[in-house]
C-alpha cells in the first residue's frame, strides 16, 4: 500500500507542470488605444488605464464580467452599520507579488498616500466625495487622522462614509481606491512600475512594458485567486491611430480591438466579431465657464441650441449613438433633466441678447480634442455648424492622449472633447464632478445650490426623494446654467471573436476583467 500511494504521489508531481500550462492557456493581444499615463492608480484617470488596472491590482472589491457589478476582492466579505454610513471588511490573507503580506493598514496608508495634497493625485476628488473627512485632507484643511478610515486589526478594514451612498460598493472598483505597494514605492520612487521593480496584486503582473510598442503581463503566481486567472499573458499595444488598431485586428495582430474608424464601421458591423450595446457614457463639449464672454449661460445655451445632434450620430458616428440633451443617461428610476433642443433661430437672439448679434465682437476661440479621426469629425462639424449658424470664427487644436489630458486638468482652454464614462452605475457619477473646486471641473463651473444638491443627495437613503434632489441638481447644471454641451449618449464597440474567447460579456460599463477571459 506504501508503495502505491509513493508511486501515486510521484504521478502526481510529474503532472503539475503539465496541469498548469493547460490551466493558463492563450496570449490575449489587446488595441487599448492610446499609451497609458502610467500605472500609478494615483496618478491615472483615463479608460485605457483602467483596463490594465484590472490587470495588475485589485481593490476590495472586483468586478462581475457579465454586469459590472460588485464581487468581493480582496474584502471576502463586508457588513454595513450606522445607518448605512459605516462600512467594515473582512480581509482576505492574500500578499502582494514579492510575497508582503496586504493587510488592512495596506489600505489605510494607500488611500491616506491618494488623498495627501502633495500626491497630487489625479482622482483624489472621487474618494474624497465618499469617505467622511476625506475632502478636508486633500484640500489642506485638515490633517489625515480626520479621514475616517482605520485598521481595526490586520484583516479588518472600516471606513465612514459622508452619507448612506447606496452605489459605494460598485464605486470601490475604481482604481483610485486601489492600493500602492508602498514598501517598493519607499525603495524605488517613481521607478517602481518599470519591469523588474514592479509589483501588484491583480491576477495578472507586469512582464514588459515598452513605452509606445507593447506593454505585456503574465499570471501573478501570489494572486489569491490564481486557479481561475486562465490566459498565459496579457499584451497591450497602444495607438492612437484608430485604423491602424483596426487593421491589426483584421490581420490577426491583435485579438480585442477596442476600437473602431467610422470610415470601416459598415464592414464592421457585418462581422459576428463586432460587439456593440448601450455604454453608461456621455460625449460632451466642456466650456471655460469662469472665461469672457463664456461667461454668460445666453452664450453657451447659443453654442449648444446651434448643433445638430441628429445629424453628428447619424452622419458621423454611425454607431448607434443617442443625441443627448442631458450629462446624465437614461437610468431606472431617473429621468434626466434636459437642455434645450436644436433652435439655431432662438440661438442667434440668444447671442445677439448677449451682446454678439451676428457674432459681431465675439472673440476667436478654439476647440481642443485629443488626437483621433471621429473626434475631429466632430470638432469640424461643430466648428462650421458655430461659424454658419452664430457667426463665429472657431480653429481647432489637437493634441496627444497624454499632452490633452494635462491641458484639460490645467484648464487651458476655452472649449475642449470631453467623454465621461460612468464610474459606478448611479446619476451622482455624472454629476458630482461639477461641484465648485472639484479636481474634474475643468470648466470652472460654480453654483452653490448644485453644489448643496449634490450633498444633500449624499446624505439620503437610496428611493425616489433622493433621485429628485440629483434631478434638481442637473436642471441647474444643464437646463438653466448650460454649463457642458452634451452631443450624444454611448455605446460600446470592440471586436472580438466569440468562438474563440470566452468570459467576455457585453454590459453597460464596457469593463471586461481580464481575470475572466479564457481561450476556448
Amino acid at each position: 500500500m506504501k508503495k502505491i500511494l509513493i508511486a501515486f504521489a510521484i504521478f502526481a508531481l510529474a503532472l503539475m507542470p503539465f496541469g498548469n500550462a493547460f490551466a493558463n492557456k492563450g496570449e490575449l493581444i489587446i488595441t487599448n488605444g492610446a499609451e497609458p499615463q502610467g500605472l500609478d492608480h494615483a496618478q491615472i484617470s483615463g479608460v485605457p488605464e483602467h483596463r490594465i488596472f484590472f490587470s495588475l491590482f485589485e481593490g476590495l472589491i472586483s468586478a462581475n464580467p457579465k454586469d459590472a457589478s460588485p464581487l468581493p476582492g480582496v474584502a471576502e466579505s463586508w457588513t454595513v452599520s450606522n445607518g448605512g454610513k459605516t462600512y467594515t471588511f473582512k480581509l482576505r490573507k492574500t500578499t502582494w507579488s514579492d510575497g508582503v503580506p496586504i493587510t488592512a493598514k495596506t489600505f489605510v496608508d494607500s488611500w491616506l498616500r491618494l488623498l495627501a495634497p502633495e500626491t497630487a493625485a489625479r482622482y483624489a476628488w472621487f474618494p474624497a466625495m465618499f469617505i467622511k473627512g476625506a475632502e478636508d485632507y486633500n484640500s489642506k484643511k485638515g490633517m489625515k487622522d480626520v479621514v475616517s478610515i482605520r485598521a481595526i486589526d490586520d484583516y479588518t478594514f472600516q471606513m465612514d462614509l459622508v452619507g448612506p451612498l447606496p452605489y459605494v460598493l460598485g464605486a470601490l472598483i475604481h482604481y483610485s481606491f486601489g492600493i500602492a505597494p508602498l514598501h517598493v514605492i519607499d525603495k524605488h520612487g517613481k521607478d517602481w512600475t518599470k519591469p523588474g521593480n514592479f509589483v501588484g496584486n491583480g491576477p495578472f503582473v507586469l512582464e514588459k512594458w515598452e513605452p509606445q510598442k507593447q506593454l505585456s503581463a503574465v499570471p501573478n503566481p501570489k494572486y489569491w485567486d490564481k486557479d481561475n486567472v486562465h490566459l498565459e499573458r496579457v499584451v497591450y499595444l497602444p495607438t492612437d491611430d484608430n485604423n491602424t488598431a483596426y487593421n491589426m485586428y483584421l490581420n490577426k495582430e491583435s485579438d480585442w480591438a477596442t476600437v473602431i474608424p467610422l470610415d470601416q464601421l459598415s464592414e464592421a458591423q457585418l462581422s459576428d466579431d463586432y460587439q456593440s450595446g448601450p455604454y453608461l457614457g456621455t460625449y460632451y463639449y466642456v466650456i471655460q465657464n469662469e472665461k469672457k464672454p463664456f461667461d454668460d449661460p445666453r452664450v453657451r445655451k447659443a453654442l449648444s441650441m446651434s448643433i445638430n445632434r441628429k445629424h453628428i450620430v447619424e452622419k458621423i458616428t454611425r454607431k448607434g449613438e443617442s443625441p443627448a440633451l442631458s450629462m446624465v443617461p437614461p437610468m431606472a428610476g431617473y429621468t434626466p433633466s434636459l437642455g434645450d433642443a436644436e433652435n439655431v433661430e432662438k440661438a442667434k437672439q440668444l447671442l445677439a441678447d448677449a451682446g454678439f448679434p451676428g457674432g459681431k465682437g465675439f472673440p476667436e476661440f478654439k476647440i481642443l480634442y485629443n488626437t483621433n479621426e471621429a473626434h475631429k469629425k466632430i470638432a469640424e462639424y461643430v466648428q462650421q455648424a458655430w461659424n454658419e449658424n452664430l457667426g463665429l470664427k472657431v480653429t481647432l487644436m489637437n493634441q496627444e492622449w497624454k499632452t490633452y489630458l494635462n491641458t484639460r486638468r490645467k484648464g487651458d482652454f476655452t472649449v475642449a472633447r470631453a467623454g465621461w464614462i460612468g464610474d459606478y452605475q448611479d446619476p451622482n457619477t455624472f454629476l458630482d464632478m461639477f461641484v465648485s473646486g472639484a479636481g474634474m471641473n475643468g470648466g470652472k463651473y460654480s453654483n452653490s445650490g448644485f453644489d448643496n444638491l449634490i450633498k444633500k443627495a449624499a446624505s439620503m437613503e437610496a428611493g425616489p426623494a433622493r433621485m429628485a434632489a440629483l434631478q434638481e441638481a442637473e436642471k441647474l447644471f444643464i437646463t438653466d446654467d448650460q454649463s457642458v454641451i452634451p452631443i450624444y449618449g454611448y455605446t460600446s464597440q470592440n471586436m472580438i471573436n466569440m468562438n474563440k474567447w470566452g468570459g467576455w460579456y457585453n454590459n453597460t460599463m464596457d469593463w471586461h476583467p481580464t481575470k475572466d477571459i479564457f481561450m476556448k
